[in-house]
């Protein structure tokens, strides 16, 4: 299960959960910092990762075309890197279900 964070999100995110989320990555990671959310979505279906964003985009993108990939819409406003890392933690069981459902498209968190 690894997760790709869109660049709304802390790069730091992929350290400080790297053992629940092994492989994860950041856009920064991937030179993808400016990409599009359409190269972001295709880049995360192609290496089956589930893209981890605050942008209602993604959401909307996974209504239209559905998994994969899968989205994680954080719904929090302005929070800091510490708590998007504790409500991930908390979250962890509620994502490995989501993960493993194949209709599931989307988790708001």
């Amino acid at each position: 299960m690894k997760l790709l964070f869109d660049q709304n999100l802390s790069f730091r995110l992929t350290a400080l959960l790297e053992e629940l989320f092994p492989g994860s990555l950041h856009v920064k990671d991937i030179d993808m910092e400016k990409a599009s959310d359409s190269e972001i979505w295709e880049y995360a279906k192609k290496h089956e990762l589930i893209i981890v964003s605050k942008d209602s985009d993604f959401h909307q993108k996974s209504f239209l075309y559905g998994p994969p990939p899968k989205v994680i819409w954080i719904e929090k406003g302005n929070c800091s890197t510490k708590d998007i890392s504790k409500l991930l933690r908390r979250s962890f069981g509620q994502i490995e279900s989501f993960a493993n459902d194949a209709k599931s498209a989307f988790l708001i968190l």
